[in-house]
Protein backbone atom coordinates (compact mmCIF):
# COMPACT_ATOMS: atom_id res chain seq x y z
CA UNK A 1 0.00 0.00 0.00
CA UNK A 2 1.26 3.70 -0.75
CA UNK A 3 0.77 5.89 2.16
CA UNK A 4 1.42 9.21 1.38
CA UNK A 5 2.35 11.71 4.77
CA UNK A 6 2.87 15.08 4.75
CA UNK A 7 4.87 17.22 7.24
CA UNK A 8 6.36 13.60 8.29
CA UNK A 9 9.44 16.00 9.53
CA UNK A 10 8.11 16.93 12.17
CA UNK A 11 6.93 15.56 15.52
CA UNK A 12 4.14 13.86 14.77
CA UNK A 13 5.09 12.89 11.35
CA UNK A 14 7.80 11.30 12.19
CA UNK A 15 6.70 9.28 15.02
CA UNK A 16 3.64 8.08 13.00
CA UNK A 17 6.05 6.95 9.77
CA UNK A 18 7.61 4.74 13.05
CA UNK A 19 4.09 3.44 13.46
CA UNK A 20 3.40 2.88 10.03
CA UNK A 21 6.30 1.44 9.07
CA UNK A 22 6.93 -1.18 12.46
CA UNK A 23 3.56 -2.63 11.17
CA UNK A 24 4.99 -3.31 7.35
CA UNK A 25 3.72 -4.07 3.87
CA UNK A 26 4.00 -0.25 3.08
CA UNK A 27 5.47 1.69 0.93
CA UNK A 28 5.97 5.01 2.63
CA UNK A 29 6.45 8.26 0.99
CA UNK A 30 6.74 12.12 3.07
CA UNK A 31 7.15 15.45 2.37
CA UNK A 32 8.69 18.27 3.13
CA UNK A 33 9.13 21.82 2.22
CA UNK A 34 12.99 21.17 2.21
CA UNK A 35 12.62 17.58 1.71
CA UNK A 36 15.45 16.69 4.54
CA UNK A 37 15.17 15.27 7.50
CA UNK A 38 15.54 17.10 10.50
CA UNK A 39 18.04 15.16 13.44
CA UNK A 40 15.20 13.63 15.15
CA UNK A 41 14.24 11.57 11.60
CA UNK A 42 17.20 11.15 9.85
CA UNK A 43 17.07 6.79 11.15
CA UNK A 44 14.04 6.87 8.56
CA UNK A 45 16.01 8.23 5.55
CA UNK A 46 16.45 4.32 4.66
CA UNK A 47 13.17 3.30 4.49
CA UNK A 48 11.36 6.15 3.71
CA UNK A 49 10.85 8.52 0.23
CA UNK A 50 11.13 11.75 1.30
CA UNK A 51 10.04 14.40 -1.54
CA UNK A 52 10.18 18.10 -1.12
CA UNK A 53 7.01 19.91 -2.19
CA UNK A 54 5.87 23.30 -0.93
CA UNK A 55 1.97 22.42 -1.05
CA UNK A 56 1.21 25.74 -1.67
CA UNK A 57 2.88 25.25 -5.54
CA UNK A 58 -0.40 23.85 -7.13
CA UNK A 59 1.70 22.26 -10.28
CA UNK A 60 4.50 20.54 -7.16
CA UNK A 61 1.48 19.08 -5.63
CA UNK A 62 -0.35 17.61 -8.82
CA UNK A 63 3.63 16.08 -10.09
CA UNK A 64 3.48 14.58 -6.67
CA UNK A 65 0.46 12.66 -6.25
CA UNK A 66 0.87 11.52 -10.14
CA UNK A 67 4.33 10.28 -8.96
CA UNK A 68 3.06 8.29 -5.96
CA UNK A 69 -0.81 7.66 -6.18
CA UNK A 70 -1.21 7.13 -2.38
CA UNK A 71 -3.88 5.18 -1.44
CA UNK A 72 -3.96 7.16 1.49
CA UNK A 73 -3.03 10.28 2.93
CA UNK A 74 -1.96 11.50 6.22
CA UNK A 75 -2.16 15.45 5.98
CA UNK A 76 -0.07 16.96 9.11
CA UNK A 77 2.18 19.44 7.15
CA UNK A 78 0.69 22.95 8.37
CA UNK A 79 2.07 25.90 9.91
CA UNK A 80 2.10 24.62 13.39
CA UNK A 81 3.24 28.12 15.49
CA UNK A 82 0.54 29.69 17.93
CA UNK A 83 2.54 32.63 19.17
CA UNK A 84 4.61 33.61 16.34
CA UNK A 85 0.92 33.58 14.04
CA UNK A 86 -0.02 37.08 15.35
CA UNK A 87 3.11 38.27 13.86
CA UNK A 88 3.23 36.08 10.31
CA UNK A 89 -0.55 35.98 10.02
CA UNK A 90 -0.08 35.50 6.13
CA UNK A 91 2.39 32.66 6.42
CA UNK A 92 -0.46 30.89 9.23
CA UNK A 93 -3.12 31.57 6.56
CA UNK A 94 -0.92 30.12 3.78
CA UNK A 95 0.24 27.05 5.21
CA UNK A 96 -2.81 26.24 6.69
CA UNK A 97 -5.91 26.90 4.25
CA UNK A 98 -4.08 27.06 0.91
CA UNK A 99 -1.88 24.33 1.30
CA UNK A 100 -4.82 22.01 2.34
CA UNK A 101 -7.60 23.44 -0.07
CA UNK A 102 -4.47 23.03 -3.37
CA UNK A 103 -3.94 19.35 -1.62
CA UNK A 104 -7.63 18.66 -2.14
CA UNK A 105 -8.38 20.14 -5.46
CA UNK A 106 -5.10 17.66 -6.64
CA UNK A 107 -6.39 14.49 -5.20
CA UNK A 108 -10.03 15.86 -6.84
CA UNK A 109 -8.06 16.43 -9.90
CA UNK A 110 -6.28 13.28 -10.04
CA UNK A 111 -9.63 11.04 -10.84
CA UNK A 112 -8.19 8.68 -7.92
CA UNK A 113 -10.13 8.61 -4.38
CA UNK A 114 -7.24 8.07 -1.48
CA UNK A 115 -8.59 8.09 2.20
CA UNK A 116 -7.52 11.31 3.95
CA UNK A 117 -7.03 11.94 7.49
CA UNK A 118 -7.07 15.79 7.88
CA UNK A 119 -4.70 16.59 12.03
CA UNK A 120 -6.31 20.05 12.46
CA UNK A 121 -6.13 20.95 16.27
CA UNK A 122 -8.46 21.56 19.28
CA UNK A 123 -7.05 25.11 19.41
CA UNK A 124 -9.97 26.15 17.18
CA UNK A 125 -12.47 26.60 20.21
CA UNK A 126 -10.92 29.04 21.66
CA UNK A 127 -12.10 28.98 25.64
CA UNK A 128 -14.60 27.03 27.11
CA UNK A 129 -18.21 28.63 28.31
CA UNK A 130 -17.23 27.44 31.67
CA UNK A 131 -13.31 26.07 32.53
CA UNK A 132 -14.87 23.08 34.05
CA UNK A 133 -16.29 22.39 31.02
CA UNK A 134 -14.79 20.44 28.04
CA UNK A 135 -15.24 20.80 24.36
CA UNK A 136 -17.15 18.03 21.97
CA UNK A 137 -17.19 18.50 18.15
CA UNK A 138 -20.34 20.52 17.89
CA UNK A 139 -19.25 23.41 20.19
CA UNK A 140 -19.15 26.41 18.19
CA UNK A 141 -15.69 27.31 16.43
CA UNK A 142 -14.04 30.45 18.09
CA UNK A 143 -10.17 30.63 17.14
CA UNK A 144 -8.45 33.04 19.33
CA UNK A 145 -5.57 34.01 17.14
CA UNK A 146 -4.32 33.51 13.52
CA UNK A 147 -3.00 30.09 13.59
CA UNK A 148 -6.18 28.64 15.23
CA UNK A 149 -8.38 30.77 12.92
CA UNK A 150 -6.68 28.96 10.08
CA UNK A 151 -6.82 25.61 11.09
CA UNK A 152 -10.60 26.25 11.91
CA UNK A 153 -11.00 27.21 7.82
CA UNK A 154 -8.81 24.12 6.81
CA UNK A 155 -11.14 22.05 8.66
CA UNK A 156 -14.20 23.68 7.25
CA UNK A 157 -12.82 23.24 4.00
CA UNK A 158 -12.06 19.24 4.43
CA UNK A 159 -15.47 18.90 4.93
CA UNK A 160 -16.64 21.22 2.10
CA UNK A 161 -14.56 18.57 0.18
CA UNK A 162 -16.37 15.30 1.47
CA UNK A 163 -19.47 16.70 0.05
CA UNK A 164 -18.65 18.06 -3.64
CA UNK A 165 -16.61 16.62 -5.45
CA UNK A 166 -16.98 14.02 -2.34
CA UNK A 167 -13.33 13.20 -1.22
CA UNK A 168 -13.01 10.42 1.76
CA UNK A 169 -11.72 12.72 4.03
CA UNK A 170 -12.10 12.12 7.94
CA UNK A 171 -11.01 14.86 10.40
CA UNK A 172 -9.24 15.05 13.74
CA UNK A 173 -9.10 17.61 16.03
CA UNK A 174 -5.95 16.43 18.28
CA UNK A 175 -5.42 18.88 21.73
CA UNK A 176 -2.17 19.47 22.76
CA UNK A 177 0.72 16.40 22.13
CA UNK A 178 3.84 16.27 23.78
CA UNK A 179 6.68 13.59 24.23
CA UNK A 180 10.27 13.04 23.11
CA UNK A 181 11.50 14.44 20.12
CA UNK A 182 9.23 17.41 20.43
CA UNK A 183 11.21 20.81 19.44
CA UNK A 184 11.92 22.89 22.11
CA UNK A 185 9.83 26.01 21.02
CA UNK A 186 7.10 24.25 22.37
CA UNK A 187 6.68 24.49 26.24
CA UNK A 188 7.10 20.91 27.25
CA UNK A 189 10.22 20.40 25.32
CA UNK A 190 11.84 23.57 25.96
CA UNK A 191 11.18 23.41 30.27
CA UNK A 192 13.19 19.45 29.72
CA UNK A 193 15.49 20.64 27.63
CA UNK A 194 16.57 23.69 30.07
CA UNK A 195 16.65 20.89 33.22
CA UNK A 196 18.63 19.00 30.59
CA UNK A 197 21.40 22.09 30.16
CA UNK A 198 21.76 22.89 33.68
CA UNK A 199 22.27 19.53 35.16
CA UNK A 200 25.25 19.08 32.76
CA UNK A 201 26.85 22.38 33.44
CA UNK A 202 25.47 23.96 30.16
CA UNK A 203 23.20 26.49 31.33
CA UNK A 204 22.91 28.46 35.18
CA UNK A 205 20.95 26.80 37.26
CA UNK A 206 17.74 29.32 35.85
CA UNK A 207 14.91 27.92 34.03
CA UNK A 208 13.21 30.60 31.61
CA UNK A 209 9.27 30.03 31.59
CA UNK A 210 6.50 32.15 29.82
CA UNK A 211 2.94 31.85 32.02
CA UNK A 212 2.36 29.10 33.44
CA UNK A 213 -1.46 29.39 34.42
CA UNK A 214 -3.21 28.12 31.21
CA UNK A 215 -4.39 24.44 31.47
CA UNK A 216 -3.90 22.01 28.68
CA UNK A 217 -4.87 18.70 27.57
CA UNK A 218 -1.88 16.70 27.11
CA UNK A 219 -1.36 13.12 25.28
CA UNK A 220 1.35 11.59 24.60
CA UNK A 221 2.45 11.95 20.77
CA UNK A 222 2.42 8.04 20.88
CA UNK A 223 -1.29 7.78 22.04
CA UNK A 224 -1.95 10.50 19.35
CA UNK A 225 -0.09 8.85 16.91
CA UNK A 226 -2.50 5.34 18.00
CA UNK A 227 -5.97 7.34 17.76
CA UNK A 228 -4.56 8.83 13.86
CA UNK A 229 -4.04 4.96 12.51
CA UNK A 230 -7.07 3.78 13.99
CA UNK A 231 -9.11 6.77 12.84
CA UNK A 232 -7.41 5.84 8.89
CA UNK A 233 -8.94 2.69 9.27
CA UNK A 234 -12.28 3.55 10.93
CA UNK A 235 -13.39 6.96 11.13
CA UNK A 236 -16.58 7.77 9.24
CA UNK A 237 -15.95 9.99 6.24
CA UNK A 238 -16.63 13.89 6.85
CA UNK A 239 -17.01 12.82 10.48
CA UNK A 240 -15.00 15.26 12.62
CA UNK A 241 -13.41 13.47 16.14
CA UNK A 242 -11.30 15.21 19.37
CA UNK A 243 -8.54 13.49 20.65
CA UNK A 244 -7.22 14.35 24.16
CA UNK A 245 -7.10 12.60 27.59
CA UNK A 246 -10.04 15.17 28.95
CA UNK A 247 -7.91 15.84 31.88
CA UNK A 248 -6.03 19.27 31.86
CA UNK A 249 -2.95 19.76 33.57
CA UNK A 250 -1.65 23.76 34.03
CA UNK A 251 2.01 24.12 32.61
CA UNK A 252 3.03 24.93 36.67
CA UNK A 253 2.25 21.44 37.47
CA UNK A 254 3.64 20.54 34.49
CA UNK A 255 6.99 21.85 35.52
CA UNK A 256 6.93 20.80 38.71
CA UNK A 257 6.48 17.46 37.72
CA UNK A 258 9.67 18.05 35.78
CA UNK A 259 11.46 19.98 38.55
CA UNK A 260 10.87 17.14 41.26
CA UNK A 261 13.03 15.00 38.60
CA UNK A 262 15.78 16.89 38.56
CA UNK A 263 19.33 16.44 39.94
CA UNK A 264 20.23 19.86 40.55
CA UNK A 265 18.55 22.59 42.39
CA UNK A 266 17.17 25.03 39.62
CA UNK A 267 15.39 28.65 40.20
CA UNK A 268 12.35 29.50 38.08
CA UNK A 269 12.10 32.89 36.42
CA UNK A 270 9.33 33.87 34.01
CA UNK A 271 10.42 35.87 30.83
CA UNK A 272 7.80 38.33 29.35
CA UNK A 273 8.75 37.94 25.86
CA UNK A 274 8.03 34.18 26.75
CA UNK A 275 4.67 35.18 27.07
CA UNK A 276 2.12 35.23 24.40
CA UNK A 277 -0.23 37.88 23.66
CA UNK A 278 -3.48 36.17 23.11
CA UNK A 279 -4.19 32.89 25.29
CA UNK A 280 -6.34 30.55 25.89
CA UNK A 281 -6.83 29.64 29.18
CA UNK A 282 -8.21 26.07 29.34
CA UNK A 283 -8.26 23.83 26.86
CA UNK A 284 -10.28 19.99 27.54
CA UNK A 285 -10.87 17.66 24.83
CA UNK A 286 -14.46 15.80 25.14
CA UNK A 287 -13.22 12.33 23.28
CA UNK A 288 -15.91 10.65 23.87
CA UNK A 289 -16.58 9.84 20.16
CA UNK A 290 -13.59 8.96 19.44
CA UNK A 291 -13.26 5.94 22.48
CA UNK A 292 -16.78 5.17 21.61
CA UNK A 293 -16.55 4.98 17.87
CA UNK A 294 -13.08 4.37 16.84
CA UNK A 295 -12.28 2.20 20.22
CA UNK A 296 -9.03 4.51 21.01
CA UNK A 297 -7.46 4.81 24.48
CA UNK A 298 -4.46 6.46 25.90
CA UNK A 299 -1.75 4.26 26.90
CA UNK A 300 1.02 6.82 28.54
CA UNK A 301 0.16 8.42 31.76
CA UNK A 302 1.68 12.39 32.17
CA UNK A 303 4.19 11.12 34.43
CA UNK A 304 5.60 8.40 32.11
CA UNK A 305 5.36 10.93 29.03
CA UNK A 306 6.97 13.92 31.08
CA UNK A 307 9.85 11.13 32.20
CA UNK A 308 10.46 10.34 28.49
CA UNK A 309 10.68 13.58 27.61
CA UNK A 310 13.40 14.80 30.10
CA UNK A 311 15.28 11.37 29.47
CA UNK A 312 15.26 12.02 25.84
CA UNK A 313 17.05 15.81 26.24
CA UNK A 314 19.43 14.05 28.81
CA UNK A 315 20.55 11.63 25.88
CA UNK A 316 21.16 14.72 23.39
CA UNK A 317 22.82 17.27 25.59
CA UNK A 318 25.11 14.22 26.28
CA UNK A 319 26.21 13.79 22.59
Amino acid sequence: MHILITGITGFAGGHLAEALLARGDVRLFGISRSGLWTSPWRHLAQRVTLRPCDLCDRAAVEELLRDVQPERIYHLAGYAHVGRSLAEPDAAWAGNLTATRYLYEAVAGSGSRPRILFVGSGMVYGDPRSNDRAHVESDPLLPANPYAASKAAADLVSYQFTRGPGLDIVRVRPFNHVGPRQAPEYAVAHFAQQIAAIEQGRQPPVLETGNLEPQRDLTDVRDMVAAYLLLMERGRSGEVYNAGTGKVSSMRVVLDHLLARARVPIEVRQRSTLVRASEVHVARADATRLRQEIGWQSQFSLEQTLADTLDYWRSVSSQ
